[in-house]
């Protein structure tokens, strides 16, 4: 009795037979008609998908508009083509920033001191500078260093002044003794109290690390400050900063360029000799030179360039000398090289004749000591005779200088 009750109950809700075949008819008929004038939404922005008629429709998500093109033409393919060449330096550009970001990470876990330095200046690490100019020095060089500062490096409030107003950065660059925390470092330390003027590496120092050094410093800069070039110098150089900032200012807009003496010395077989290259067998026959690179006393190298140091010093080979090792690493990349006479004149009387002529050299040393013979006591005299003007470099006007020369 139950069953044939809820039986009884049902079948007072049943259509009928004929209109339910109605209804399922019209259906059919509705998904036939729509199926022809709809499509299937893009899996990215901009690209082309073929629909039921053959044409070809594009989809801007930015302004919600489907815009259909009938057919195939020259016009569709080129602008896909456009669109993946840009998709694809994008992605270059953020696969360059990633790599650049993981080693810098993987730089600071290793740097406990970078670490914490790091931490210090967040600030500053935010703004862009002209230049940084790193001053290769030794823990026996102290004297160099007072000669330096008594001469070209601006000091205390000046230096500051220089890197808020001209965007400039100077650091005397030495890494660790072998002895973690002996006296050198001490001695190094309490410099740094009274001066603050030093960039510390995660680098042994050693006469025969050079090219490790080099990297290092590279590495270091570019991760600490972002600036347009980064530029070496030895201790024993005497440097005009203005002059310096306008030879650089004219390659501002190029993205890879390495500036210096430009040279290509005998690459030396014999060993005893200084300067001997031990893997001189990789230059070719006994007698070769090496190929174009800039002279280790000053040079300087864009954002790119040190950036690619920053990325690959793990990969990077290193030969004897340190200015080869540099031209080397950029072997086989889109460089360009500038030869810049300006930037390696001689003491007075050369420097002085061309400042004389109107011709300021930027950089100036003996070629017989790479570098000023006796600097601690001749530099004053050299910056005395061959010093561009007091004024010159707050009163310079880099933007301007590139703005005129390009």
């Amino acid at each position: 009795m139950f069953v044939k009750s809820r039986g009884e109950h049902a079948s007072k809700h049943v259509l009928p037979k004929n209109l339910a075949l109605l209804l399922c008819f019209a259906s059919f008929c509705a998904g036939m008609f729509f199926s022809n004038r709809t499509w299937m939404v893009p899996d990215a922005k901009g690209i082309p998908w073929t629909s039921r008629t053959g044409g070809k429709q594009f989809v801007d998500y930015d302004r919600n508009i489907v815009v259909k093109n009938e057919g195939n033409s020259s016009g569709d393919i080129s602008g896909s083509q456009h669109s993946i060449l840009t998709m694809d330096k994008a992605i270059s550009d953020l696969e360059i920033k990633l790599m650049a970001s993981r080693a810098e990470h993987e730089t600071i876990q290793k740097d406990p001191t970078m670490s914490e330095g790091v931490k210090n200046i967040e600030s500053i690490l935010k703004r862009n500078y002209f230049m940084v100019i790193g001053i290769n020095t030794a823990f026996s060089s102290r004297k160099r260093r007072d000669s330096v500062r008594a001469t070209w490096m601006p000091q205390a409030e000046k230096r500051k002044k220089l890197e808020e107003e001209k965007g400039i950065i100077i650091r005397f660059v030495i890494g660790h003794s072998s002895t973690s925390g002996g006296i050198l470092d001490k001695a190094i330390e309490a410099e740094e109290k009274v001066h603050g003027d030093f960039l510390r590496l995660q680098h042994v120092e050693g006469y025969l690390e050079l090219s490790a050094k080099t990297k290092t410093y590279f590495a270091t800069a570019v991760s600490w400050w972002d600036a347009e070039f980064y530029v070496k110098v030895d201790d024993d150089i005497h440097v005009n900063l203005a002059t310096l900032g306008v030879a650089l200012a004219r390659h501002r807009k190029k993205p890879r360029v390495y500036i210096g003496c430009m040279k290509s010395g005998p690459v030396l077989a014999r060993k005893g000799v200084k300067y001997h290259e031990p893997e001189y067998w990789k230059f070719g026959e006994v007698g070769n030179k090496y190929f174009r690179h800039a002279t280790g006393q000053l040079y300087a190298i864009s954002k790119d360039l040190a950036t690619y140091i920053f990325i690959n010093q793990n990969l990077l080979h290193k030969y004897a000398n340190e200015d080869v090792s540099l031209g080397a690493w950029f072997i086989g990349l889109d460089v360009e090289h500038v030869d810049d006479r300006r930037l390696c004149c001689g003491t007075p009387p050369d420097c002085e004749w061309k400042a004389q002529a109107g011709n300021i050299c930027a950089a100036s040393f003996d070629w017989r000591c790479s570098g000023i013979c006796r600097s601690v006591e001749r530099i004053v005299e050299v910056h005395e005779r061959c010093g561009e003007d007091k004024n010159a470099l707050w009163s310079a006007n880099f933007v301007q200088t590139m703005r005129t020369s390009s």
